[in-house]
C-alpha cells in the first residue's frame, strides 16, 4: 500500500495494521517496535518509529498488552480441495501435518487446522502465527492470507520475488531427475502432465523441459487442472484420440500417474515396455499400484517439522531463512 492510500479510521488516525503494510512487517513486529522490544533489530525498529511520527500514529498501550499476550496457537491452513480421489489421508497434506504437530506440540503449541473457507474464522486471526500449505495457483493464496498479517511459513516452491519465508523440495531437481531417467531409457516423446500455474508444478515442470533440451527433446505438455486418477486417466485418453505418439509420461503428481497407466494400458499398451510413467510423492498407495510405481519422494516429515520451527521463530522475533529439501527417485516397475 502507498502511503497515500493508507486506510483510515473514521476518527481519522492510521490502524495499526496500516502502519505494518507501510512498513512491510507483521502487525506483533509494530507493537514491539514502538514498545522498544530487543527482539526487533534496531533499523527495523528505527524504520517503523519513523513512520509512526510521520502520520502521527500513537500507540495504545493497554491494547498493546492485550496484542502481546499470546494464544500460542499457530493456524495451519490446507490449501486444496479434497476430493474422493485425492483426500486429506494422503501424505499431502497428512504427513506434513504430523510434522508440524510434532514439533508445535513440543514446543507448547497448539495447532489450529482450517481450509482456505475457514481462514476468516477468529481463532485464526488471533493465532500467532500461520502455516499455509500451498501457495494455490500464481501464489493467489499466499496474496490472499497475507492479509491477516501474522508471521506466516509458506510450504510450495522458492522464487526470487519471495517477501515470505518458503520450505518445500527442491521441485526443479525432481523434474530434472525424472528426464534424466527417461533419457537413460532410450525415450525420445516424453509427456509431462499438471497445472503448471502453480509455481511447485511450474518448477517440476522447467527442471524437467531444460534436461530434456540438452539432448534435443522437447516434452508435449498435457495441462490438467485437477490432480485426480480420473484427470490421469482422461489426459492419455486424449493424447490416443489425437494419435499423439509418446513413450513416457511424467505425471505432477502419483494420482495422475495412475490414472495415465490405467489408461494406457486400457488401449493395449504396455507398461514400462512401450511407455515409461514416472509420478510425483511417493505415495503408499503407488508402492502397491499393479504395476509399482516408480516416483519422486519428498521428506514430508522432515517438511512440516521445518515448517513448525521456521514460523515459531518468526513469532519470536527471530531471522528465519527460506529452505529447500533434497528429493531422490524411486524406480519400481514403471
Amino acid at each position: 500500500m502507498s502511503k497515500k492510500g493508507a486506510r483510515k479510521h473514521a476518527s481519522g488516525s492510521l490502524t495499526m495494521a496500516d502502519l505494518a503494510q507501510l512498513a512491510g512487517v507483521s502487525k506483533i513486529t509494530v507493537s514491539r517496535a514502538l514498545g522498544d522490544s530487543p527482539l526487533v533489530n534496531p533499523e527495523t525498529s528505527e524504520r517503523i518509529q519513523a513512520l509512526a511520527r510521520e502520520h502521527g500514529y500513537k500507540l495504545n498501550i493497554s491494547a498493546r498488552n492485550l496484542r502481546l499476550r499470546r494464544s500460542h496457537t499457530v493456524a495451519v491452513i490446507v490449501e486444496m480441495k479434497p476430493s474422493t480421489d485425492r483426500t486429506m489421508l494422503d501424505p499431502y497434506p497428512l504427513v506434513l501435518l504430523g510434522g508440524i504437530s510434532q514439533e508445535l506440540t513440543a514446543a507448547g503449541y497448539s495447532v489450529l487446522l482450517t481450509t482456505r473457507q475457514g481462514a476468516s474464522a477468529a481463532a485464526v486471526q488471533a493465532a500467532d502465527g500461520l502455516i499455509l500449505l500451498g501457495q494455490g495457483v500464481h501464489q493467489d493464496a499466499v496474496r490472499r492470507f497475507d492479509k491477516l498479517h501474522l508471521p506466516m511459513v509458506v510450504w510450495g516452491a522458492q522464487s526470487a520475488s519471495d517477501t515470505h519465508v518458503v520450505v518445500g523440495s527442491d521441485n526443479r531437481l525432481g523434474g530434472t531427475v525424472v528426464a534424466r531417467h527417461f533419457i537413460a531409457l532410450g525415450r525420445r516423446r516424453p509427456v509431462f502432465i499438471g497445472n503448471p500455474s502453480h509455481p511447485e508444478i511450474f518448477a517440476r515442470l522447467n527442471g524437467f523441459v531444460d534436461a530434456l533440451a540438452v539432448h534435443g527433446i522437447k516434452p508435449l505438455l498435457m495441462r490438467r487442472d485437477e490432480f485426480t486418477l480420473d484427470s490421469g486417466m482422461d489426459a492419455v485418453r486424449s493424447l490416443h484420440a489425437r494419435k499423439v505418439g509418446f513413450d513416457a509420461i511424467f505425471a505432477c503428481n502419483d494420482l495422475l500417474a495412475m490414472g495415465a497407466i490405467r489408461a494406457t494400458l486400457d488401449l493395449g499398451r504396455s507398461v514400462p515396455a512401450d511407455v515409461s510413467v514416472v509420478g510425483y510423492d511417493d505415495m503408499p498407495l503407488g508402492a502397491s499400484f499393479l504395476p509399482p510405481l516408480s516416483s519422486v519422494r519428498q521428506d514430508w516429515q522432515e517438511g512440516g517439522m521445518l515448517l513448525a520451527r521456521k514460523v515459531l521463530a518468526l513469532i519470536d522475533g527471530e531471522r528465519a531463512s527460506s529452505e529447500s529439501l533434497p528429493v531422490s527417485l524411486i524406480v519400481r516397475s514403471t
